[in-house]
C-alpha cells in the first residue's frame, strides 16, 4: 500500500519510543505551526485521542502518526527519518513540497 508520507525505520522506532514517553498516548502527529523566517515548521506532539476526522493515520511496524489533514497537501510525499548525533537527535523532513527554507533550518515555506 502507498502512503503519502514514508517513515524509515529508524523514524518507526523514534515514534514508538516517544509515544511510550507518555502513558495515554496514542501516537505521535506530525503538525505544521506558523513560525520562523520562512513561515512554518514541523513539531512532532503526542496524540492523546485519536481523531479520523481531523487526522489522516498511517500506521508502519507498530508506529502510529497522525497527519493532520488540513496539512497533507503540504507534506505529500515528505520522507521522516531519525538521526542521532552527538549534540543533538531528532526528525529530518525531506519534503518535496518546500520551496525554500531558512538559514538555520528551523522553517521552511510551501507554495500553494
Amino acid at each position: 500500500m502507498d502512503t503519502p508520507i514514508q517513515i524509515t525505520d529508524a523514524a518507526v522506532q523514534a515514534i514508538k519510543d516517544k509515544t511510550a514517553l507518555n502513558s495515554t498516548a496514542v501516537g505521535l502527529r506530525l503538525n505544521v505551526k506558523s513560525t520562523g523566517c520562512s513561515g512554518n515548521s514541523y513539531v512532532m506532539e503526542h496524540v492523546l485521542e485519536e481523531d479520523l476526522g481531523a487526522d489522516d493515520k498511517i500506521a508502519q511496524d507498530g508506529a502510529v502518526l497522525y497527519i493532520p489533514k488540513m496539512h497533507s497537501w503540504m507534506l505529500f510525499g515528505t520522507v521522516i527519518d531519525y538521526e542521532t548525533g552527538e549534540m543533538e537527535s531528532g526528525f529530518v523532513f525531506t519534503n518535496p513540497n518546500e520551496s525554500g527554507r531558512c538559514g538555520c533550518g528551523e522553517s521552511f515555506s510551501v507554495d500553494r
